[in-house]
């Protein structure tokens, strides 16, 4: 896996990926960004997101349920130091379906957390505290 950042002005940068998708990453106005793309920490967190909600959603569909939506708010706590890491981190999944069994999302959330998730599991060896919650909505 690979990826290219090219610094374009101030503080903002274009991030590409090796399979060729470019997003820009910048800074806030009071920092000489142009507040024209997420910030880099804020990055991290969406990409857990996304690698947590894949395998939800994934899990969920060979389980034979019939999600319709997933979402996932990411709460997040840094330490008041430099490095400003992540000290918490709590993902919150709404689950979206027709007869969802509540059981197969929590068992979905957990298997996410505890062995698929690549970006889950290693933030929490660098010692984060990450929490989980869900909820089922039917529809």
């Amino acid at each position: 896996m690979k990826a290219t950042v090219k610094w374009t002005d101030g503080v903002q940068f274009v991030a590409e990926s090796g399979s060729g998708h470019a997003l820009v990453v910048d800074g806030p106005e009071d920092k000489g960004g142009r507040n024209s793309g997420p910030r880099p920490m804020e990055l991290l967190l969406m990409g857990l997101g996304a690698c947590s909600s894949f395998d939800v959603v994934s899990i969920l569909k060979k389980s034979r349920q019939a999600v319709s939506d997933c979402r996932v708010e990411v709460d997040a706590e840094r330490v008041d130091a430099v490095p400003a890491v992540f000290s918490k981190i709590h993902l919150h999944f709404v689950v979206t379906g027709t007869a969802l069994k509540p059981a197969q999302v929590e068992r979905a959330v957990s298997l996410s957390a505890d062995k698929y998730c690549s970006a889950s599991i290693m933030l929490g060896k660098a010692g984060v505290e990450i929490t989980h919650s869900h909820e089922v909505v039917e529809g």
